[in-house]
């Protein structure tokens, strides 16, 4: 059978994706971009200046091949079908990320702040172009349907999840641990480890398949939407699951987002009890965040031992894939004698089945703990660093006029270790330590500063947190990557699969959130005081 098609679809993607680039390059496109930023420098112009011309040229090219060439049965045929679809879901992934997710943003930013949040609605409704993407493949599988000539390249598209998460894996660093207190280890080990095995046991009882179940507890009990993109491959969870189990965590955790600040006010919880509890409780990184922010909204004490509980969270997260990846493997193969339905031993099924990636992801992350691509102290590629060997440049010290501005209004600052770290940097010029460099933060969102002084505070700031280039390049990578697959993951969603998975996944996240929110506030009253 010969898979590739002789139809002009690809050459069209390869000439739209070099229509994008010459628009750029001439400036055609600079009123579009500039309303995109909303007077800023817009964030995607090394990515939209180059990506297009590279790939354009690439489907061009094999789009002529595909439509006038001759083609033979065979491995090279079948690949090269994939081409047309993938360069589909590359051309969408490019519209949505350059175009459709900043021009929802420019409209949430008009709409304005929600409540006391500090965020705005895309923000804290997750209106990314991760979610977008998947939205606008569910969109296409239904209502445009999937072209024949782009079938193949669609379902190639899991293997930029799973590429994501090998790269995921260097992202994180064990070495984050050690700055972390040991009843926040506890309380978060127990918690996620808790939630990730009550969804997997009442998913059992409620006759979920294993795959749901799995990605499910991952999305529950670990970091949301990250956390079920990781395992989703390893669980070899259906488009549809992914789907539920990320509607489910952005619902509970946007309704968390608004409930936890006002139970914490009316509970009196102090700024680390709140921290910690939010940490705990809240689904998605993003909601922790919103939530910590409109507990406190003039100051960071909260929202640093927020991310403090968030971080160990993730730091569990390779953990979880290991004990997911050999539950899904067992669930799937598994007799009531202990062995496989065909004879084999579980071990040997295991070991022969366990997915590689995953190896791949444990390996980048081992090696990320070791500081092979940025300092062993980093967490997702940020280090603080004031030496010119960390990556601190000397024209940003301060000058005399910036220190004097500073002097002037360090009268208003009211707390006494917040004037100490800014004496310090009127001192020696830069920020000296991370303590330090905490304590301006907490300034700079306290608001108490004018404009100007405000404005040094965070170019200080700014200069002693540096991103190691090689995580930011892999952060890059799985950007796209993730972006790429979650795409092609939507266009395999179609409303009757949807019916056919019912209201299940949402009634059991409804129960495991509530109760991993109840407990844990339980937990931090009891245990909690004013230090983790």
């Amino acid at each position: 059978m010969i898979y590739t098609q002789k139809k002009p679809a690809l050459l069209i993607i390869g000439l739209l994706m070099l229509a994008i680039w010459f628009g750029v390059d001439t400036g055609l496109l600079n009123p579009v971009l500039a309303h995109l930023s909303s007077g800023k420098p817009y964030k995607y112009l090394n990515e939209i200046s180059s990506l297009p011309l590279y790939f354009g040229v690439v489907a061009v090219v094999t789009g002529c091949w595909h439509w006038l060439g001759p083609h033979e049965e065979g491995q090279l045929d079948y690949y090269s079908s994939t081409i047309a679809g993938g360069m589909l879901i590359l051309l969408i992934t490019m519209l949505i990320r350059w175009f459709i997710a900043p021009q929802i943003e420019v409209i949430s930013v008009d709409l304005g702040l929600i409540g006391n949040t500090g965020k705005y609605i895309h923000e804290l409704l997750g209106l990314n172009y991760v979610v977008l993407g998947i939205v606008a493949g569910i969109i296409i599988a239904n209502v445009f349907k999937v072209p024949d000539w782009a079938r193949n390249g669609v379902r190639l598209s899991r293997l930029g999840l799973k590429t994501g998460v090998i790269l995921l894996g260097a992202l994180y660093s064990a070495a984050e641990l050690k700055n972390l207190g040991g009843l926040s280890i506890i309380m978060i080990g127990f918690f996620v480890l808790g939630s990730v095995g009550i969804v997997l046991w009442i998913g059992s009882r409620r006759n979920i398949s294993n795959s749901m179940g799995g990605v499910l507890s991952a999305g529950m009990g670990v970091c949301g939407v990250s956390a079920t993109v990781a395992v989703a491959p390893v669980v070899q969870a259906k488009p549809v699951e992914i789907a539920y189990t990320i509607g489910t965590i952005l619902l509970w955790g946007v309704g968390c987002m608004f409930a936890f600040p006002i139970i914490g006010h009316l509970l009196d919880m102090s700024y680390v009890q709140f921290g910690a509890w939010a940490g705990t409780g809240i689904l998605n990184s993003a909601q922790v965040v919103g939530a910590a922010l409109a507990f406190q909204p003039d100051g960071i004490e909260t929202l640093m031992v927020a991310e403090i509980f968030n971080i160990t969270r993730v730091l569990i997260l390779p953990v979880i894939v290991l004990w997911l990846a050999i539950w899904y493997v067992k669930r799937e193969g598994t007799t009531s004698s202990g062995t496989t339905s065909s004879g084999i031993n579980v071990g040997q099924v295991i070991i022969t089945k366990f997915p590689v990636f995953v190896l791949g992801f444990i390996l980048m992350f081992a090696l990320s703990t070791t500081g092979m691509f940025a300092p062993a102290s980093h967490y997702q590629g940020k280090y603080f660093g004031n030496t010119p060997a960390q990556g601190f440049k000397q024209e940003n010290l301060l000058n005399a006029e910036q220190t004097e501005q500073l002097r002037a209004e360090i009268i208003v600052i009211d707390e006494n270790e917040d004037r100490v770290a800014v004496n310090r940097l009127i001192k020696n010029g830069k920020i000296m330590t991370i303590e330090d460099d905490n304590a301006i933060r907490s300034i700079i969102n306290a608001g108490t500063l004018s404009d100007e002084a405000t404005a040094i505070l965070s170019a200080a700031h700014d200069a002693v947190r540096h991103t190691a280039r090689k995580i930011e390049a892999f952060r890059q990578w799985i950007t796209w990557l993730f972006a790429f697959g979650l795409v092609g993951l939507g266009m395999q969603i179609t409303v009757s699969s949807m019916k056919q998975a019912g209201g299940e996944p949402a009634i059991i996240g409804g129960i495991v959130g509530f109760i991993k929110a109840a407990l844990s506030l339980i937990v931090v009253i009891l245990l909690i005081g004013d230090t983790v």
